[in-house]
Protein backbone atom coordinates (compact mmCIF):
# COMPACT_ATOMS: atom_id res chain seq x y z
CA UNK A 1 0.00 0.00 0.00
CA UNK A 2 1.23 3.37 -0.67
CA UNK A 3 0.24 7.03 1.03
CA UNK A 4 -1.08 8.17 -2.08
CA UNK A 5 -3.83 5.45 -2.26
CA UNK A 6 -4.59 6.59 1.33
CA UNK A 7 -4.43 10.79 0.96
CA UNK A 8 -7.28 11.52 -0.38
CA UNK A 9 -9.25 9.09 0.25
CA UNK A 10 -13.18 9.18 1.57
CA UNK A 11 -13.47 8.29 5.04
CA UNK A 12 -17.01 5.90 5.91
CA UNK A 13 -18.05 5.08 9.13
CA UNK A 14 -19.54 1.14 9.20
CA UNK A 15 -22.77 2.49 8.48
CA UNK A 16 -21.12 3.95 5.02
CA UNK A 17 -21.73 7.17 6.21
CA UNK A 18 -19.13 9.92 4.74
CA UNK A 19 -17.12 11.74 7.11
CA UNK A 20 -14.33 13.13 5.56
CA UNK A 21 -11.68 13.07 3.59
CA UNK A 22 -8.18 12.07 4.62
CA UNK A 23 -5.95 15.11 4.71
CA UNK A 24 -2.57 13.71 5.94
CA UNK A 25 -1.08 10.10 8.14
CA UNK A 26 0.64 10.30 11.33
CA UNK A 27 3.84 7.64 12.21
CA UNK A 28 4.77 6.74 15.09
CA UNK A 29 8.52 5.62 15.73
CA UNK A 30 8.78 2.13 17.45
CA UNK A 31 12.37 1.65 17.89
CA UNK A 32 13.88 -0.72 16.01
CA UNK A 33 10.93 -1.45 13.43
CA UNK A 34 11.34 2.40 12.20
CA UNK A 35 8.39 4.58 11.44
CA UNK A 36 4.63 2.82 11.27
CA UNK A 37 1.65 4.01 10.68
CA UNK A 38 0.20 5.55 13.76
CA UNK A 39 -3.47 7.84 12.51
CA UNK A 40 -4.89 8.97 9.11
CA UNK A 41 -6.15 13.20 9.85
CA UNK A 42 -9.27 13.66 8.67
CA UNK A 43 -11.02 16.53 7.47
CA UNK A 44 -14.72 16.55 6.90
CA UNK A 45 -14.89 19.86 5.18
CA UNK A 46 -11.99 20.09 2.62
CA UNK A 47 -9.88 17.75 0.75
CA UNK A 48 -6.90 20.21 1.04
CA UNK A 49 -3.43 20.08 3.22
CA UNK A 50 -3.52 21.34 6.90
CA UNK A 51 -0.17 22.81 5.51
CA UNK A 52 1.34 21.85 9.04
CA UNK A 53 -1.19 24.51 10.92
CA UNK A 54 -3.07 21.84 12.91
CA UNK A 55 0.12 22.02 15.23
CA UNK A 56 -0.80 23.65 17.97
CA UNK A 57 2.27 25.33 18.34
CA UNK A 58 2.32 26.92 14.61
CA UNK A 59 0.35 30.13 14.71
CA UNK A 60 2.44 32.48 12.01
CA UNK A 61 1.42 33.97 9.90
CA UNK A 62 -1.77 34.51 12.02
CA UNK A 63 -4.01 35.09 8.57
CA UNK A 64 -3.08 31.76 7.00
CA UNK A 65 -3.18 29.68 10.36
CA UNK A 66 -7.06 31.29 11.40
CA UNK A 67 -8.54 30.73 7.71
CA UNK A 68 -6.75 27.01 7.77
CA UNK A 69 -8.17 26.15 10.91
CA UNK A 70 -11.22 27.04 9.98
CA UNK A 71 -11.23 25.65 6.90
CA UNK A 72 -10.99 22.58 8.33
CA UNK A 73 -12.68 23.02 11.50
CA UNK A 74 -14.22 19.40 12.56
CA UNK A 75 -11.22 17.64 11.74
CA UNK A 76 -9.68 14.40 13.69
CA UNK A 77 -7.67 11.79 13.98
CA UNK A 78 -8.46 8.16 13.49
CA UNK A 79 -6.34 5.84 14.77
CA UNK A 80 -4.83 3.23 12.40
CA UNK A 81 -6.34 0.46 14.76
CA UNK A 82 -9.59 2.07 13.86
CA UNK A 83 -9.61 1.41 10.63
CA UNK A 84 -10.88 -1.80 8.82
CA UNK A 85 -10.42 -1.42 5.12
CA UNK A 86 -8.90 0.78 2.69
CA UNK A 87 -9.98 0.52 -0.94
CA UNK A 88 -9.64 2.73 -4.32
CA UNK A 89 -10.58 5.64 -3.12
CA UNK A 90 -11.94 5.12 0.16
CA UNK A 91 -11.25 4.10 4.14
CA UNK A 92 -13.81 2.26 6.38
CA UNK A 93 -13.55 2.73 9.82
CA UNK A 94 -14.46 0.02 12.52
CA UNK A 95 -17.87 0.24 14.68
CA UNK A 96 -16.76 2.19 17.60
CA UNK A 97 -13.88 3.86 16.45
CA UNK A 98 -12.71 7.16 18.47
CA UNK A 99 -12.09 10.40 17.05
CA UNK A 100 -9.07 12.21 18.56
CA UNK A 101 -8.01 15.78 18.33
CA UNK A 102 -5.83 16.71 15.26
CA UNK A 103 -3.33 18.97 16.98
CA UNK A 104 0.24 17.40 17.92
CA UNK A 105 1.27 17.35 21.96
Amino acid sequence: MRLSEIVGARVRDSDGNGLGTVVDVRFALSGNEGPTLAALLVSPRSAGSFLGYERSSVDAPALIARYLRWRHRGAFLVRWADVRRVGDGWVDVRDGYRRFAPALP
